[in-house]
């Protein structure tokens, strides 16, 4: 056999496939390897360990945002919530970046700060002291204010809460329906009467029996204030409206009228109010109160269980929301004979009280002359 030379052994290798070039592949795929696995194994670290990982190699992120933020988010604090609860709601609000960040402010520089329940417009990606100045200022919270004055039927001021508050009026509406549903006397056969009128301040968000039930619980907060018992409230009431639709704008005049409540009733006259004849009316046909001082034929003659010119007694229960100063009239009327009153001037509020029927009618006169004089909408 002849022996081969190097040039016939280097002849017989593949081309380009050298002992040395094939070692450095082997090698360039281990190290490959190796890489492959070290990087997964180092990407399984940064994603279970990347706080540790960041804290150890001094790489670690502001745990806070900086400025007064961006954008608009309304934030809830409700009653009872700490430092704990309230860093935990920005966060996940992403008014603030971190817990961290709100929680620490306050263990190191606001100690005795005070949270107030309610909601508040704040900013996405505050700083935790932007977040907490703006939680302290009042401006910021969230809150809806509605005004109703005294003597305002149910229909009423269920229009103004539904005006006010933004809630569907067939909201209200289906929920004032469930009068019984709100802890009231067992006589009263609506919630006329126990929607205390005053100014109201609302969260967003609340539901129109929500809305309801407080202003049933401010009535009987009233009632309990001046020594009304539970089952002297539905009377109270019912005299206190009818004081209220009657007395005019002065504070005297509220006892007065009281008294003419309380003599009648203690000799059996009909207390033959107007106001009752309208309400009635309406009440019964579905119709709306208009502002007439006058009863019509109609409403006068109408048999319903309001109208105090047919049937003697209190009517079935009060015809409008009563403030506090005509419930007080209603337990402390004034010392008098009267029997009858009329307003004679309706600008001023003058009011004639009287205890004969002749008096009566001689001021009823007076009355119907200033309203010939004046021309007034309200003698139509």
């Amino acid at each position: 056999m002849v022996p081969r030379t190097r040039r016939d052994l280097n002849s017989a290798r593949p081309s380009g496939a050298t002992p040395k070039s094939k070692r450095g592949f082997v090698w360039l795929a281990v190290v490959l390897g190796l890489v492959i696995v070290v990087g997964g194994a180092a990407g399984v670290a940064w994603l279970t360990f990347e706080d540790q990982i960041r804290k150890v190699m001094g790489w670690e992120e502001p745990n806070d945002f900086v400025g007064e933020g961006h954008g608009e988010v309304i934030v809830t604090i409700n009653a009872g919530d700490g430092g704990d609860a309230i860093a935990t709601t920005l966060a996940e609000e992403g008014v603030t970046k971190t817990w961290d960040a709100f929680y620490q402010l306050l263990l190191a520089q606001e100690p005795q700060a005070q949270f107030f329940p309610g909601q508040y417009a704040l900013r996405q990606e505050m700083s935790a002291q932007a977040a907490f100045d703006a939680l302290q200022d009042p401006a910021n919270k969230v809150e809806i204010s509605v005004l109703f004055q005294e003597g305002k039927s149910v229909d009423q001021v269920i229009t103004t809460l539904s005006e006010g508050t933004g809630i569907a009026l067939a909201d209200f509406e289906a929920a004032a329906a469930d009068a019984a549903s709100y802890g009231l006397p067992a006589e009263a056969p609506s919630l006329e009467g126990y929607l205390f009128p005053a100014r109201y301040t609302f969260e967003p968000g609340l539901d129109a029996r929500t809305v309801l039930h407080r202003l049933v619980n401010r009535t009987f907060q009233s009632l309990d204030a001046l020594g009304v018992a539970p089952e002297e409230r539905h009377r109270v009431l019912t005299i206190a409206s009818l004081i209220q639709r009657e007395a005019g704008s002065k504070e005297e005049d509220f006892y007065k009228v009281s008294r003419v409540i309380q003599n009648r009733l203690d000799t059996g006259m009909l207390l033959q109010f107007d106001s009752t004849a309208h309400y009635g009316y309406a009440w019964k046909h579905g119709e709306r109160l208009d502002g007439s001082v006058f009863s019509t034929t109609a409403e006068l003659e109408d048999d319903n269980p309001y109208n105090t010119y047919r049937h003697t007694g209190l009517p079935l229960g009060p015809i409008g929301a009563a403030g506090d100063l005509a419930i007080n009239a209603a337990l402390h009327p004034a010392d008098g004979p009267w029997l009858y009153f009329v307003t004679v001037n309706l600008e001023t509020g003058e009011t004639a009280f009287t205890s004969t029927n002749a008096e009566h009618n001689a001021a009823v006169e007076r009355l119907r002359a200033w309203c010939k004089e004046t021309n007034s909408p309200n003698c139509d």
